[in-house]
């Protein structure tokens, strides 16, 4: 498989990708989701604080192809977002699953971690994406 997929964190439908860490999230946009979007130009940060719901819209991606939604894995409130991708938005391209992680979010029900897809289910889902 061409795209970076990581062991030990959770991806959803829409190609965001979550880590838990204590009862934080960690978000950003998958690699297919990158690589998908090309090369990132803006990204529009929630603010500290806002409530996030699972499925909505939580951020903005604008790329050169297109502008994108990041969507919410989980509930929560945003408690960090990635400043750094106000200057470099193309770390996103660079390093989706580590300087690329666009915001953190307290978690309000685990379960809605637990329910996002592992690696192996998330590498089949990407091969179906593909095959379309």
């Amino acid at each position: 498989m061409k795209y970076k997929i990581v062991d030990g964190i959770r991806y959803t439908k829409k190609h965001e990708w979550a880590r838990q860490e204590g009862d934080t999230v960690v978000v950003g946009l998958s690699d297919y989701a990158q690589d998908k979007l090309g090369e990132i130009v803006f990204v529009e940060l929630p603010d500290v604080g806002a409530e996030v719901e699972v499925g909505k819209g939580s951020a903005v991606i604008e790329s050169v192809k297109a502008v994108a939604d990041l969507y919410a894995p989980v509930d929560g409130t945003v408690v960090e977002v990635n400043e750094e991708l106000l200057d470099q938005p193309e770390l996103i391209n660079s390093d989706p699953y580590g300087a690329g992680w666009v915001y953190k979010v307290e978690i309000k029900d685990e379960n809605q971690y637990a329910s996002l897809m592992d690696k192996e289910t998330y590498e089949k889902y990407v091969v179906e994406e593909e095959e379309k």
